[in-house]
């Protein structure tokens, strides 16, 4: 695979952007899909108990 240059080589931010801005753009979209996955919760609340039910079988098998 050849070398790309560093402004091609999968970076999406910019060299100027600085950590706190990024933090501050993850900060917002992990709080979006935590909302996101609260309105699913209410809009389907069977596959909801079932994905908790999963959840806590694979944290009850999980070995640490």
């Amino acid at each position: 695979m050849p070398d790309l240059p560093e402004s091609e080589a999968g970076k999406d931010a910019s060299p100027d952007e600085s950590d706190a801005e990024r933090r501050r753009r993850r900060a917002q979209f992990l709080r979006d899909l935590a909302e996101a996955r609260e309105l699913r919760d209410r809009v389907q609340p069977r596959r909801a108990k079932t994905a908790r039910l999963r959840h806590a079988m694979r944290m009850r098998t999980f070995r640490w």
